[in-house]
């Protein structure tokens, strides 16, 4: 079958084009925005991808068009689809109906953390033998791809609440009927389709009823969004973490100690700086022992969890000064990261409104306290942003500053950089390649060689 995706370099589109792929389909696709990882990852698979405005691609007409949810009417290619009649559907409807109907789905889903999460559960089924099939949002350090099928019952699964297509308005995971479902924390998000947090807690709680009376539910008993959802009623059994009576981390040294109750588990030293992420391990701890792994080995795995692409990623050191990647784009998530890391020395954070969120300027108000933990703060005025990062920049007490020309931004934080300091650059896009734009300005005024992890 020849299936042709649009908006197929976006981090779930991408994922299902693999997956079509593995699975034997002849796949293309198309998109505006062609950059890494995703593109990368396909060209890999030899997946083409072509315009997002030429209908002629459509000729002769493929099997099926999968719609990725940014685009909508009017757009050449979807008027295209429906004038000829070519047989169409969303991304989770196809991945429902063609993959995971007959697994264990361990669904990942929250506002923060779900990738990391969905990376780490993962990896403690893969390291146990389990050769689970998955599809995140993100590429797992231990994996080479984002998504696989397979060779096993199970499936898991990042679990975003953001619609489906145009023509169903239903949040994403409501196709994908998890047997383990883990919530791990509900904030206001995506303003550019929700109204307010109750509209979030209603698609959360339609997937929760989508969860068999067999099946689990693993969720924090301390998040106020989640303890509400779980309220409007709950069908299958219910775990509970990040409870004092049950299970939950204490953060230790470079690492975190698991409990339940007042029983230590055992503990663990990594590289994941940061209680978030020691909350996101415990979650996959318990999702895998859901699936039959035991909490002890799980923790043993945890130890060889190389990270998500992304996620505090190392990107490059100059003269002792290292600029790390990361995907924050909402204020809890860039303040969770940067207290994550300010102990390894001075922090300038980067960041670019650039979510729908984010450009609509709902969350504009928070910013200054979640960049609080930076000595710096430098912020970035894209092309189109209806409000001004100055706002923000204005209010940090003389730690922020901000451009519209990303050029002068690089340059402005190579010259305040020294050795020793942390470079946080923050976006969930590719930020105009100021990674390396970063690295060779350092390497210029330092006269030092750029350093990159192995």
């Amino acid at each position: 079958m020849h299936i042709h995706i649009l908006g197929i370099c976006g981090t779930f589109m991408g994922s299902l084009a693999l997956l079509a792929r593995e699975a034997g389909h002849r796949v293309t696709g198309s998109d505006r925005g062609i950059y890494p990882p995703m593109s990368d990852l396909l060209a890999a698979q030899g997946i083409p991808v072509g315009p997002d405005d030429d209908p002629e691609q459509l000729v002769p007409a493929p099997d099926c068009v999968i719609i990725g949810n940014a685009l909508s009417r009017g757009h050449p290619l979807v008027e295209a689809v429906l004038d000829r009649r070519i047989p169409y559907t969303s991304g989770p409807q196809w991945l429902a109906d063609n993959l995971l109907r007959d697994r264990w789905v361990i669904a990942v889903s929250g506002t923060h953390g779900k990738t990391t999460t969905a990376g780490l559960t993962a990896w403690l089924l893969e390291d146990a033998g389990l050769a689970p099939g998955f599809l995140i949002g993100g590429v797992p350090g231990n994996f080479d791809v984002s998504a696989r099928l397979g060779a096993s019952p199970f499936f898991v699964i990042e679990a975003d609440e953001y619609d489906s297509a145009f023509f169903d308005k239903r949040s994403k995971f409501v196709h994908f009927r998890p047997d383990t479902l883990v919530v791990n924390n509900l904030e206001f998000d995506h303003a550019d389709i929700f109204p307010d947090l109750d509209a979030i807690q209603r698609q959360f709680h339609h997937l929760v009823r989508t969860v068999p009376g067999r099946g689990r539910i693993i969720a924090p008993q301390d998040d106020p969004g989640v303890r509400d959802m779980l309220a409007m009623g709950c069908w299958s059994e219910l775990e509970a973490m990040d409870d004092p009576q049950g299970w939950h981390v204490e953060p230790q040294g470079a690492g975190f100690r698991v409990m339940a109750g007042d029983r230590a588990q055992g503990e663990l030293n990594w590289s994941l700086a940061g209680v978030h992420n020691a909350r996101n391990a415990l979650a996959a701890l318990l999702a895998a022992r859901h699936a039959g792994v035991p909490v002890a080995q799980g923790l043993a795995s945890l130890a060889g969890f190389r990270g998500m692409r992304r996620r505090q990623e190392l990107r490059g050191t100059v003269n002792g000064i290292r600029v790390v990647d990361d995907f924050a784009h909402h204020p809890t998530a860039i303040r969770a990261t940067l207290e994550a890391l300010r102990p390894a020395g001075r922090l300038l954070a980067v960041l670019e409104p650039r979510s729908n969120t984010m450009r609509l300027g709902a969350q504009r108000a928070a910013l200054p306290g979640a960049l609080a933990p930076a000595q710096r703060a430098f912020l970035y005025q894209p092309p189109g942003l209806d409000w001004s990062v100055a706002e923000v920049s204005d209010a940090m007490a003389g730690t922020g500053a901000w451009s519209d020309d990303l050029a002068e931004l690089v340059e402005r934080i190579a010259a305040e950089a020294r050795p020793g300091d942390q470079i946080v650059v923050m976006s969930n896009g590719s930020f105009g390649g100021i990674h390396q734009r970063l690295l060779d300005a350092l390497a210029s005024r330092h006269h030092a060689p750029i350093e990159v992890p192995a």
